[in-house]
């Protein structure tokens, strides 16, 4: 055999090998893969593609991010809102088609102060669109006070701030079971 055709084919293999290794690195790949505990885990998540694995898949290969699936709501065809515990926060990711267009660092919530999705109203009036935050617990009370909250706009895919005086949101929006989502 000769020497060039010797070369030709490690070189061959070599290329074949590089292929492989990369294909089941993007395989693997998921959204999360960038986020690193004590970073800017906001920053790491926006613009990435989330994987549609199994929950228990993705938790498992990201133990040393603590990652743990906390639920996640429908917004509308395109959008979805799902809540992930990362690094010990909470965190609230707005996807549109698998894609990380927005992220909130959600507040503290708990059964007197519940998280909560859904309707609205400031000073009496109804807030257009969906709103997430934590609300006031009051006993034997329809809309409860808002502690803090953000409407989804879902043109621009974020989530926007929304002051909490005079807004009272349903209380058929609560998430909240036993102090999580």
């Amino acid at each position: 055999m000769s020497p060039l055709r010797t070369k030709k084919g490690v070189v061959a293999i070599f290329a074949l090998v590089i292929a492989l290794s990369c294909m089941s690195s993007i395989y693997g790949a998921d959204g999360f893969d960038s986020v690193r505990c004590g970073s800017d885990i906001r920053k790491a998540l926006l613009g990435r593609t989330m994987s549609n694995e199994k929950i228990v898949v993705l938790e498992e290969r990201h133990k040393e991010l603590r990652l743990k699936d906390v639920g996640a709501s429908e917004i509308s065809d395109r959008l979805n809102v799902i809540s992930w515990r990362i690094c010990g926060e909470e965190y609230v990711l707005l996807e549109d088609k698998d894609v990380v267009r927005d992220v909130l660092k959600f507040p503290k919530h708990s059964k007197e102060s519940p998280a909560f999705i859904g309707s609205c109203q400031l000073n009496g009036h109804d807030v257009p669109g969906t709103a997430i935050g934590v609300l006031k617990n009051e006993n034997g009370v329809a809309i409860l006070p808002a502690v803090s909250a953000w409407k989804i706009d879902d043109k621009q895919m974020k989530f926007v701030e929304l002051k909490p005086e005079g807004l009272r949101c349903s209380r058929d929006g609560i998430i909240t079971a036993a102090g999580g989502f």
